[in-house]
Formats: C-alpha cells, sequence, structure tokens
C-alpha cells in the first residue's frame, strides 16, 4: 500500500499554493486496502476491497468552504485538483477566517497488531474459516452456516496552513458468523460477531466451543415461544443496550443536526433525562471501539465524551464549525467515509458506561418482562424522539426468574420515556462491545462501535 508519508513534499507544495489565495487550507490523504473470504457448505468466496487512494482540499473562501478531491496521488493529478480549487477561489467573495480554531495537531500513530491480517497467507483465513464452518454443522439439524472474514488497513495524512500534521495507520479485523437450523418446514437462525482494530487475535471468539453454542441456539429457536406484546419491563443485554446508546443519543448528538434544527434533543441540553446510574458517552479511543480513531478529518484528536453524565444530557458530538456556533470545544466527530464524500459530525464509538448492580439482581426486579438479546437492526428519528431496534431472541421474565426463550421481537417507544424509565445497569464485567456502520445521507456509512452492560427499563415490546 506504501507510506502516505512520502507524500509530504507534494501534499504540503499545494498546501502553499492554496494559501496564496486563501485563509485557511487543509489536505486529507486517503489509502486503503482489505480482502475477506466468505465460505459456506457449497462455496468459498474471496473478495478484496475496492482499493482507495486519493485526497480531499478544502480551503475558505471567506465566506464559505471550497472542496475538491482526486483519485490519484501522483504530482499532475494532485496538482490539477489544486487547479480547480484555486479557480473556484478566484470567483468567491473575500470575507473573514473560517469558523471554528484549525487544529495544529503534529504526531503519527503507526502502531501494527502483532499478526496483521494483511500480512498474512490468505489460504490461512480461509482454513480457519473452514474449521468455523464445520463446527457449526456438526450439531445436528443445522443445516448450513455462513461464515466471513475479513480485514481492511487504512492510513489518513492531514495537513493543514496552520501547521498541522497527522498520520494514522488503522488495521481492522472481523467477522460474522449465521448458523441455520431447519426442522419440518422452519427455519431459524443464530450468529456470532466481532470486528475491531486489531489483527488476527480478533478471530479467537470463534472458538469452536462458542461456535458450536451458537448453532445449538439457533437449533433451540426452532421451539421458542412467540415474543411477547405489549408494555412491560425490559432487560437489554450488552449489545442491545449498545444499540440503544447509538440509537437515542446517536444522530441526535450530532451538533449540525441542532443547527438545521433536526433534533429534539439540542433544548433539553442541561436537563436530568435519566437516572444517576445512567452516563452515555461517545469515545473515539476505546481500545475495542470498531469506531476508534486517532483523530478525526479536521486533524482533532479524538477522544471520551460524555454526553449524559449521570442522568443529566450535558454534551454534543462536534465539528470546528458546530463548536464554534454553540460555543463548545470540538469533540474529534468530524468524520467523512472517505475522500470523495462529505465531511459531517459523526458517531466513533456510543455507549453506556456499566454501573453497580449484578445482572441477577436486575432480573429480580421484573415481575412480568423479557430480557432482549442479540440486536439485528435498529433505527431512530432524531427530530421526533422515537426508536426501534430488533433482536434475534429473547427470554421470558416472570416473578424475577428467567424462563423460557422466545423469538425475535421489537422494541420501540419514545426515547426519553426509555431514558427516565432506566432502574438498573450492570457491572464493568458485563461489558461487550460491538461493530456497526452508521450512514449519514444516502452511502456515507463508516465503521462504528456501541456498547453497553444489561440495561433494566420499561418499553412497548411485540414479535419482530
Amino acid at each position: 500500500m506504501g507510506d502516505l508519508r512520502e507524500l509530504e513534499t507534494d501534499l504540503s507544495g499545494a498546501l502553499a499554493r492554496l494559501t496564496v489565495r486563501a485563509t485557511f487550507a487543509e489536505i486529507l490523504a486517503q489509502a486503503e486496502r482489505g480482502a475477506g473470504v466468505r465460505i459456506d457448505r457449497r462455496s468459498v468466496t474471496a473478495s478484496q476491497t475496492p482499493r482507495l487512494r486519493g485526497a480531499v482540499i478544502r480551503v475558505w473562501a471567506g465566506q464559505r468552504w471550497i472542496e475538491g478531491a482526486t483519485s490519484s496521488l501522483d504530482p499532475s493529478s494532485l496538482a490539477r485538483a489544486t487547479d480547480s480549487v484555486l479557480a473556484q477561489l478566484a470567483k468567491a467573495t473575500t470575507g473573514g477566517p473560517p469558523p471554528g480554531e484549525a487544529s495544529t495537531l503534529r504526531k503519527e500513530w503507526t502502531e501494527r497488531p502483532v499478526r496483521p491480517v494483511g500480512d498474512a497467507n490468505p489460504d490461512e483465513l480461509t482454513a480457519l474459516g473452514r474449521d468455523i464452518l464445520a463446527w457449526a454443522t456438526s450439531v445436528p439439524g443445522v443445516t448450513e452456516s455462513a461464515v466471513t472474514l475479513n480485514w481492511n488497513d487504512e492510513e489518513r495524512f492531514y495537513l493543514n496552513s496552520a501547521g498541522a500534521k497527522a498520520y494514522q495507520l488503522l488495521c481492522r479485523a472481523g467477522g460474522f458468523v449465521t448458523a441455520v437450523a431447519v426442522e419440518n418446514g422452519q427455519v431459524e437462525f443464530d450468529y456470532m460477531t466481532t470486528a475491531a482494530i486489531g489483527g488476527w487475535e480478533r478471530y479467537e471468539v470463534f472458538s469452536e466451543t462458542a461456535v458450536t453454542e451458537t448453532a445449538r441456539e439457533a437449533k433451540r429457536l426452532l421451539t421458542a415461544r412467540t415474543a411477547p406484546a405489549g408494555p412491560m419491563e425490559v432487560l437489554l443485554d450488552p449489545a442491545t443496550a449498545g444499540t440503544f446508546a447509538h440509537e437515542s443519543f446517536g444522530h441526535g448528538t450530532e451538533a449540525d443536526q441542532f443547527l438545521r434544527d433536526r433534533s429534539y434533543l439540542s433544548p433539553l441540553m442541561g436537563q436530568v433525562l435519566g437516572p444517576e446510574s445512567l452516563t452515555l458517552v461517545d469515545d473515539g479511543t476505546h481500545p475495542e471501539g470498531f469506531g476508534t480513531l486517532r483523530f478525526d478529518d479536521e486533524g482533532t484528536p479524538t477522544r471520551r465524551n460524555v454526553l449524559i453524565d449521570r442522568g443529566r444530557f450535558v454534551g454534543a458530538l462536534h465539528d470546528r464549525v458546530t463548536a464554534s456556533a454553540l460555543h463548545a470545544p470540538r469533540t474529534g466527530n468530524a468524520r467523512r467515509s472517505d475522500f470523495l464524500s462529505r465531511l459531517f459530525v459523526r458517531m466513533t464509538n456510543t455507549y453506556i458506561e456499566p454501573g453497580d448492580q449484578s445482572v441477577e439482581e436486575l432480573v429480580q426486579q421484573v415481575k412480568n418482562g423479557v430480557l432482549l438479546e442479540h440486536t439485528t437492526s435498529g433505527i431512530e428519528d432524531p427530530l421526533g424522539g422515537q426508536m426501534q431496534i430488533k433482536v434475534k431472541k429473547g427470554r421470558r421474565i416472570e416473578n424475577g426468574r428467567l424462563t423460557d426463550l422466545v423469538k425475535s421481537m421489537a422494541l420501540s417507544g419514545k426515547v426519553l420515556d426509555v431514558l427516565r424509565n432506566v432502574r438498573g445497569v450492570s457491572r464493568r464485567s458485563d461489558f461487550v462491545m460491538t461493530p456497526g456502520f452508521c450512514g449519514k445521507g444516502h452511502t456515507d456509512t463508516l465503521p462504528v462501535g456501541s456498547g453497553g452492560t444489561y440495561l433494566l427499563s420499561t418499553a412497548v415490546v411485540g414479535p419482530a
């Protein structure tokens, strides 16, 4: 893939040309490679992530931002992109400096995992996938399994006219395993997944014990009860609690939504929205996060941003524009899905901080409710404050005891009602971070993490 830092002279030269006309200029160069394998009982399919290599240029034109991009980083292509931006600048109206503070970060992050997946023989990935497939289909009644293993290496190199120069190499590895059970014309499945910054060690979760238990659970779902329906007490497992964190305080706290008057949360800043046991954060530095970064695409270092502090709504996510408009600090949440995409305020890893109760203590509080497990999807309405989360399975809770397995269901309701009804959060030993992709706009998806421990509240539940 090379090293983008080798292009520093060319990128700095482009910046020098731009700052003759512009009060501020920045360049973000990106290079990406990756591959994967998908295995089922009939085929093995290898794939390559489309290679990306290019840069986006952004300058302040006195009253607005101007951008240009190039999908090649050779000197002539970079010069043409610079010429295009300069031509737009020549037509722009002069004005004051850009909004907000410019980054002056000067740091490099070149950590690589002990064993990068991209450096391994592709046959090793295929061999692991075949083992996982064999473990899943060794369970009687499990007729099919699909195993996907993939990796991605990405460089980003940021420079600006304020003196910033920041470089990061991010290596991610992940996988998804589905076990399918069939009986008397009925079909059910269960799954397990992992993805985060790291290398080969990320696949250790796919042990024979864990994979075969997932397959057995798929078979048990064939005879599971139908999910209950109506308002009731709900205990969210860590992955579902993480999805709740993402959907309840995700896009609604991205401060560009505040400026567009498209967030129901904007007028609630400073108010108590939940109990003291509830603290919710977005943290771009979390070591287990799929959305972990060292700096955002404006060169701002990522950090732990508290959104709800012991029940009180105290913070939002910012880029330099929203931070300036709302008199807040930059939070390291200005992200592009790639150099050809728009810059938005985006989440990184959003999760609920652990509490001080055990899972058993939470279950014992429930008279008539349900435990929701294994999220399959989530959606929120950042303007109206509604949300829905779908899960693959769950268990009834009756008189303080976990009882029958139930099939897929959906949780829905007003976010603020669910927050106010939180009655407990379990301990750090239960904490799980799960991977996902989040969209904003039509195709601007990027990696994020969500997490938490067990969370007890009330909501409306019904079959999915």
